[in-house]
């Protein structure tokens, strides 16, 4: 793995027909940090997101990686994690072989593959179910699978789209305990429409409405501008006049 990597995204926009989806965001993340993406569906966020990690071509700007464009990277593929929003896996490999195909498709050798996909599984709970089919796997279990296998081959930024849907509360517990484990390692920025989720897990929150980034800041910050007591659904509804639906 890089050292955590600094992302820049300058003046990053993106139409679709009439509708301005991006509109002209600029945002800083910093090396290590794990930034929020809250806001409401429909927001912008998985638009942008992406874009960031290059499966979106932007109409104006661009995303840069320590100062680099994606493609200036000599493989590229390899510097980012993408775990989506819909889960994707193959529901008749068993979790370690999709983990280690996984891993060999970003050209691990097969026995790195191996030793990371067994070390994953067990930091997410997965240990007992290597062997099993996904197909067999409850959703929750198909979710941690997913968030591993976008780290089987140790990118240096990793995406995760919305990483809680769906999850019973053990599992949140869960996820969120490995996601903080993440800052500093690597460079992280996960969507949400949860304010706990967003409050729990982010170093800073990004608060975006109608493709529009409206500010920027700690958790702590962002509740303090407004007085004491204050929640992050209290400052959502300042900036933008709406509840913000979960």
């Amino acid at each position: 793995m890089l050292n955590p990597i600094k992302i820049e995204a300058i003046n990053l926009t993106k139409r679709f027909g009439e509708l301005m989806a991006v509109d002209h965001i600029n945002l800083e993340v910093n090396p290590g940090e794990i930034l929020g993406f809250l806001g409401p569906n429909g927001a912008g966020k998985t638009t942008a997101i992406r874009m960031f990690c290059g499966l979106l071509k932007p109409d104006e700007g661009v995303v840069l990686y320590n100062s680099q464009s994606l493609h200036q990277f000599p493989d590229g593929k390899s510097l980012l994690g993408v775990c989506p929003q819909e889960n994707v896996h193959w529901e008749r490999l068993t979790c370690k072989e999709q983990m280690v195909f996984t891993g060999e498709m970003y050209n691990l050798p097969r026995k790195l593959a191996k030793s990371r996909s067994l070390d994953l599984l067990e930091q997410l709970g997965l240990s007992s179910q290597a062997g099993k089919q996904a197909r067999r796997l409850s959703g929750g279990m198909k979710r941690r699978l997913n968030i591993a296998l976008a780290l089987v081959h140790d990118p240096a930024v990793l995406f995760l789209d919305e990483p809680e849907a769906g999850l019973d509360p053990q599992s949140r517990v869960l996820m969120r305990e490995f996601i903080t484990g993440l800052a500093g390692s690597r460079t992280v920025i996960l969507t949400t429409h949860n304010m706990d989720e967003a409050d729990r897990l982010s170093d800073r929150v990004a608060i975006i409405d109608e493709g529009k980034i409206l500010r920027v800041d700690t958790p702590e910050n962002l509740k303090h501008s407004i007085g004491t007591n204050s929640t992050l659904e209290d400052v959502f509804i300042q900036l933008t006049g709406k509840k913000l639906r979960t």
